[in-house]
């Protein structure tokens, strides 16, 4: 969100958020106007958490398709499942090159220019022709501080809302795109030898692990 509101502010044009949630998440895109979208859509139906990334990118692609955009950026991943899927998804589904965990970006003339992580601390250069899709690593910049009275003239701009059905999205085709991907488990590594697993509630976690760090001398 600050790299895009940066680059509407360097280059000019227009910044347009994206949310697929419930209404629960407004404050969101609400923050997304206080930093400086123009325009702020949640995108939503009770089926999809159950479908999954493919469905995600199914929704999104269809919503920026009827749009002009030169430039769509995306988080690095998702914080529940880290797949990292949509971004290039929708790269893939648009047909628009792409380029993943990009730490520093420079807009020029009909193209971009990306710095992007690889393993072991190495970076890599690349430059797309635009329009192209970016997903951006955590770091690439530093968040602008939002006031609160910039929140409250953000809670009288209006959001879009949009189904599916609004998208020209066939339900069960987003079903079939759902079904792409089925997680059959999922397991938490097997604890070390000195590992301890801290178990209970939310207080009683953090009461223990402060006991473990005053024992062990810790910073606390």
């Amino acid at each position: 969100l600050e790299e895009a509101a940066r680059l509407k502010e360097a280059a000019g044009g227009t910044l347009t958020a994206y949310l697929i949630g419930p209404e629960a998440h407004e404050d969101s895109l609400r923050r997304c106007l206080a930093v400086g979208a123009d325009r702020a859509v949640r995108i939503w139906d009770e089926a999809f958490p159950g479908l999954g990334p493919a469905a995600v990118v199914e929704a999104l692609a269809k919503a920026v398709e009827a749009e002009g955009y030169d430039l769509l950026l995306f988080g690095a991943q998702a914080a529940d499942d880290g797949y990292a899927a949509v971004g290039p998804g929708v790269a893939a589904r648009l047909g628009l090159p792409w380029a993943a965990l990009v730490c520093r970006l420079e807009l020029e003339e009909g193209r971009i220019v990306c710095d992007r992580e690889l393993e072991a601390g190495w970076l890599e250069r690349v430059e797309l022709r635009l329009p192209a899709v970016v997903t951006i690593q955590t770091g690439i910049n530093e968040p602008r501080y939002v006031s609160i009275l910039g929140i409250r003239k953000a809670r009288s701009k209006p959001l879009e809302v949009r189904a599916p059905a609004d998208l020209g999205l066939d339900p069960a085709a987003l079903e079939r795109a759902g079904r792409l991907l089925t997680v059959e488990a999922l397991e938490p590594p097997p604890p070390g030898r000195e590992a301890e697993i801290l178990e209970g509630g939310p207080a009683e976690v953090a009461r223990r692990a402060v006991e473990i760090l005053r024992d062990k001398g810790g910073v606390l």
